[in-house]
């Protein structure tokens, strides 16, 4: 298997500074000169894929003075040519202004996404949209048995593992979700593609709910009002006011005045604000 290792800067520069079993935490003599170290970037070999997968980090700025263990957000479409700077930075500054508890987020970078966040479909327009769909439970198949150890192994977590994605990446959430519900314990889904194959993953809800081992997980829903897949994650929402078993706890925010190509930024935000609040001591303010 290989460990490469880079800093990941902005302007996305991916510099090799190190090989090693157990990932190290980037310094900046790790770094090229001037560059602002966001995160560090290592590949690995997937024989669930049978490819190379980069996977990118962003470790809380006190890292590596503390000894405390963090939650872990897994970021679908997690490149840093994906949203990857764009959630880490909402983190960062809901951190630094004391908005919610620190983490350490996981990119998870594409190279067929639609292959990897879709689940088989009969329809010939879903098979249309790309060469090679249907490939959700191998890439499911990566994340619990390879990605998940490998991290749980070379960084601070402290098990709290959540997963988070939008459209197809938030379709790819709810059938983790319903598919195996124990390999996360926090699920972000925001305008999730609830049509892919006439509707299978919404079909199943129901029947899925009233037998699905959800205690002490949490599902957070999102969806714009424009142009979105709203109808679709309004009545997963209605599925969800009828029969949710009492342990899961979900959250429906939906957000009627964004559309599609909008809904991520502000979806996310109130997601990651809401769901890793940061604890206050009673008594405290400023």
């Amino acid at each position: 298997m290989r460990h490469l290792l880079s800093a990941v800067t902005f302007g996305s520069c991916l510099t090799l500074f190190g090989c090693a079993a157990r990932v190290p935490v980037p310094s900046p003599a790790a770094a090229p000169p001037g560059a602002i170290v966001i995160g560090q970037s290592f590949v690995m070999d997937s024989a669930e894929l049978g490819e190379p997968r980069r996977i990118t980090v962003y470790l809380p700025p006190d890292y590596t003075e503390s000894s405390q263990r963090y939650p872990v957000v897994y970021l679908l479409d997690g490149g840093v040519a994906e949203d990857f700077h764009h959630i880490t930075g909402i983190v960062q500054v809901s951190v630094a202004n004391e908005i919610m508890e620190p983490v350490i987020v996981i990119g998870i970078e594409n190279t067929e996404r639609r292959r990897d966040l879709t689940g088989p479909t009969e329809n010939e327009k879903d098979k249309a949209i790309a060469p090679r769909v249907g490939g959700s439970s191998r890439f499911r198949a990566f994340l619990t048995s390879e990605l998940v150890p490998r991290i749980e192994r070379d960084y601070r977590t402290s098990g709290e593992r959540g997963l988070m994605g939008e459209s197809l990446a938030g379709l790819f959430v709810l059938e983790t979700l319903f598919e195996d519900p124990g390999a996360f314990g926090t699920y972000i889904a925001v305008s999730p593609s609830l049509w892919w194959n006439d509707g299978f993953v919404l079909r199943q809800a129901e029947p899925r709910l009233k037998s699905l081992a959800v205690l002490g997980k949490t599902l957070y829903l999102t969806v714009g009002g424009v142009e979105d897949n709203t109808k679709e994650t309004e009545q997963l929402a209605e599925i969800l006011r009828r029969h949710a078993p009492s342990g899961l706890a979900w959250h429906y925010a939906p957000l009627p005045a964004e559309a599609h190509n909008t809904v991520y930024h502000i979806g996310a935000v109130n997601a990651l604000r809401l769901l890793y609040a940061r604890k206050r001591e009673a008594g405290g303010g400023g």
